[in-house]
Parts: C-alpha cells; sequence; structure tokens
C-alpha cells in the first residue's frame, strides 16, 4: 500500500523561505520512499536534481508561479531553463485573468508555450487554480488544455484561496476523459484524503505532507 501511494506523489517544497538542508531532506525523503517526484522552485532545480541522480525519483518545478500571470514568452524560457537544469516535469499556471475574460486565444497560447518548450523533454501539468473558478471557467481550462497537448491538468497552487476537492478532481476527470493525468495539489493532508482524490481521478498527488500520507498520519498543514 505504502510504495503504490507513494509512486502517485510529487513531494513539494514551495515556500519563499526554504533552505538548502530542506530541499536535501525533501531529496532524501524522496528517495526512502520512491516518490514520483520532487516538486521545487526553479532555484533549485539544479540542486534536487543532483541530490536525486540515479534514485528514479523525477524533479519536478513549476513555471509562472503561483499567480500566472507572466508572458508565454516568459513561461516558455522559464521551461526551457528548468528543463536544462534538470526537469523532468514541469506544473506551470494558467494566465487566470484571460480565462475569465473568456480570451481563450490567449489562455491557449499561454499553455501551448510550455507544452511546446517542454515536448520530448519534460511532462507539461497544467494548474488551473480551481478555486478561482466557476465549474464552467474548471471545464473550458481542462478543454484547453487537452488542445495544447498537456500531460495533466492540476487543481491548485496551494497558495491562493483553497485547494483541491474531490468534486473538481471528478469534474476534471470527466472533462479530459481517461487518457490525461490529473493532478489533486493542496490540502491533501492524510491516506484518506489521498485515497478519495485517488478514487474520483486524480493519478497524482501534490503534497508536503507525503511522508505522513505514506505513513498513514495526519499533517496540521500543507505547502
Amino acid at each position: 500500500m505504502t510504495t503504490n501511494v507513494a509512486k502517485l506523489i510529487d513531494h513539494t517544497l514551495l515556500k519563499a523561505d526554504a533552505v538548502t538542508a530542506e530541499v536535501e531532506i525533501l531529496c532524501t525523503e524522496a528517495r526512502e520512499y520512491g516518490f514520483a517526484s520532487v516538486c521545487v522552485n526553479p532555484t533549485w532545480v539544479n540542486y534536487a536534481a543532483e541530490q536525486l541522480k540515479g534514485s528514479g525519483v523525477d524533479v519536478c518545478t513549476v513555471i509562472g508561479f503561483p499567480l500566472g500571470a507572466s508572458t508565454p514568452e516568459v513561461k516558455a524560457f522559464e521551461t526551457t531553463n528548468a528543463i536544462e537544469n534538470g526537469a523532468t516535469e514541469v506544473d506551470m499556471v494558467i494566465n487566470i485573468g484571460a480565462l475569465k475574460d473568456k480570451n481563450d486565444e490567449l489562455v491557449l497560447r499561454d499553455i501551448k508555450a510550455v507544452v511546446d518548450a517542454a515536448k520530448g523533454k519534460a511532462l507539461t501539468k497544467v494548474i488551473i487554480e480551481t478555486c478561482l473558478l466557476t465549474d464552467e471557467e474548471k471545464v473550458r481550462a481542462c478543454e484547453l488544455s487537452v488542445k495544447a497537448g498537456a500531460d495533466f491538468v492540476k487543481t491548485s497552487t496551494g497558495f491562493s484561496t483553497g485547494g483541491a476537492t474531490v468534486e473538481d478532481i471528478a469534474l476534471m476527470r470527466k472533462t479530459v476523459g481517461p487518457d490525461l493525468g490529473v493532478k489533486a495539489s493542496g490540502g491533501v493532508r492524510s491516506a484518506e484524503d489521498a485515497a478519495a482524490m485517488t478514487k474520483a481521478g486524480a493519478t497524482r498527488i501534490g503534497a508536503s505532507s507525503g511522508v505522513k500520507i505514506v505513513q498513514g498520519l495526519t499533517a496540521d498543514s500543507d505547502y
């Protein structure tokens, strides 16, 4: 059970004041438990890649994080730079304001800029920030992610007004179909939370509480 759950978890440390010792612990835990990846801010990608060399644990980073309000060109550059530094997965935040303005052309271009920069080199996960969206907007964001060629859709940054919910995961899974990945992120603090998300259709869990999840404990906070 532990191994199966661990393989779904992106072991995450995205706080602004993270220091080397904390990233080292993150990587050590990822090796020990066999997590899918570590998810770190771009400044830590090279360090994490060195720490995890040969471990089978991927290095995930975030693009346009946490607001999603940088331009497609900047996000593409961030993606290229992160991959050059050793990232094999990139989680990009969409232009949320553009989505709410119904400027689907810009949202599509935004996502596609990252997908194209990562193609053949890294998985692309699209953070739609569900807590800021209506159900119609969530569906549209997922549809645009599919159209752009992304590998995953992801609920949340963990830095806004809310995180993943079972209802949002189910809606996202229904929208993208069976083949695209769905990542539940933000507020997943226990094995029970993780099980509920996977039952609803999640194929990846983003959590800073990965160790507690696989140990069957509940964390006080996430991210």
